[in-house]
């Protein structure tokens, strides 16, 4: 079986690489060619662990390709995936542009049946817009090739998608017919001897699985959240309450760790689709508007804690710790490191930072407003105060000897929890978290 990838971001990439992982022949396309030839180097544009290694065997090994070129790529594969960016609109819609001129470029190069697949996060409809769009190029070629849609919507966490990929919780596959479903059987085959389920349903069931999932991921997220700053005005510990609620299975643990809001490139986006395909159907989300707006919120508890013992932040140094949204990614869209920066070098606050994979991106968004610092340790040199922001796991147990020498005010403000407060108090420092006293 041969297959096309459409896209080399981050969906794209790690659905080609893991697909030839098992044996199948992939070639990844996109209009960067400077991304291509990267790629054909080893160079990838985004940081993921495992996937470097992964590239490089594939396209040593000869079945994984990169191309330019759609016209002859497309052509005799059995499966074509669109993973192509669907950047939010001013509105929060997602903006479908790349994902139709996609579906017109395929149509106008196929020459066989093949399946086109939706990996990309779309709205519902959006499959009926591709075939649409194919059904067009098709009739302006003259030309009567039989194909069909599909959606195929991934579920991977930055950080862990290569494990998320190969052995999946579950694959949700949207087809309107059993010709279709057998070969997206076929192709996901290797992935399934393990026992791990595919689904398979309707094609607009199947782009609203993806949606459904992320807002109540991130519904979970931002209740826990508001719990937090309940918590923190009445006394009550937020760790403790996590653990006596994740304790119970219809909750269960994950995605209820407070702290200072959610973001990347899924949910905040994911979350304003969906709230804008139902604003554009007459419906309110009531639920996913609230979750935004205290996500939102969330993001400026800590410069309000910073604010409130400071008063005055001109001139004083702090230091940051963490600048990508969560660990294991070097992915700053929507990160609430942004939204703190920013706010501190408004009141006239100077900044070290330091993030043990995300320097590059960050010093795209941050310019020279900063100080990029090479370390954890050179971060705090000279600093007034240290700033938790990421829970990368060299965080958890650093040398605390280290910082308190070098903090002048020995204070943490710690927006992941990272800590034990009891723990900071025997050490000296004035420590601030989410939702503890």
């Amino acid at each position: 079986m041969k297959i096309a990838v459409i896209g080399t971001g981050y969906v794209g990439l790690v659905t080609g690489t893991c697909f030839a992982e098992v044996g199948i022949e992939v070639v990844c396309i996109d209009v960067n060619k400077n991304k291509i030839e990267n790629l054909k180097k080893g160079i990838l544009p985004i940081y993921e662990p495992g996937l470097e290694e992964m590239v490089i065997k594939n396209f040593n090994e000869k079945r994984l390709k990169f191309s330019t070129d759609l016209s002859k790529s497309i052509k005799d594969c059995d499966v074509a995936f669109i993973a192509v960016g669907t950047p939010p609109g001013e509105d929060g819609s997602a903006d479908l542009k790349y994902v139709i001129e996609v579906a017109t470029q395929i149509g106008e190069n196929m020459n066989s049946y093949g399946i086109i697949v939706t990996k990309s996060t779309v709205p519902v409809g959006t499959a009926e817009k591709v075939k649409n769009a194919i059904k067009t190029a098709l009739k302006n070629r003259n030309i009567k090739i039989s194909f069909d849609v599909a959606s195929n919507p991934e579920f991977l966490k930055e950080g862990a998608a290569i494990e998320d990929f190969m052995k999946p919780d579950r694959i949700v596959v949207g087809v309107e017919n059993k010709r279709a479903e057998e070969i997206m059987r076929k192709l996901y085959k290797p992935f399934l001897m393990n026992g791990h389920p595919i689904i398979f349903m309707d094609i607009p069931s199947a782009e609203m699985t993806k949606y459904a999932a992320n807002a109540m991921l991130a519904t979970k997220i931002s209740f826990m959240n508001d719990i937090a700053n309940l918590c923190e005005i009445l006394g009550a510990d937020v760790n403790n309450v996590r653990l006596g609620i994740g304790s119970d299975p219809r909750i269960g643990h994950k995605f209820i760790y407070p702290g200072i809001g959610y973001g990347g490139s899924c949910f905040p986006k994911d979350v304003k689709a969906l709230i804008k395909s139902a604003s554009d159907n007459n419906y309110r989300m009531k639920i996913l508007e609230s979750v935004e707006s205290v996500n939102e919120f969330q993001k400026s508890v800590i410069f309000e804690k910073i604010k409130k013992h400071y008063k005055n932040l001109k001139n004083k140094k702090f230091a940051i710790w963490g600048l990508s949204f969560k660990p294991k990614t070097d992915d700053m869209r929507e990160a609430p490191s942004l939204v703190i920066i920013k706010k501190l070098l408004n009141e006239g606050a100077k900044l070290s930072v330091f993030d043990p994979v995300a320097m590059k991106e960050a010093k795209h968004s941050l310019k020279n407003t900063v100080d990029f610092a090479k370390s954890k340790y050179e971060a705090i040199n000279g600093a007034d105060a240290l700033i938790i922001v990421t829970e990368w796991h060299e965080f958890r147990s650093p040398d605390f000897k280290e910082i308190y020498k070098n903090l002048n005010d020995k204070v943490i403000f710690d927006g992941r929890n990272i800590y034990e407060p009891r723990e900071m108090k025997d050490l000296g420092f004035i420590y601030y978290s989410i939702g503890r006293k």
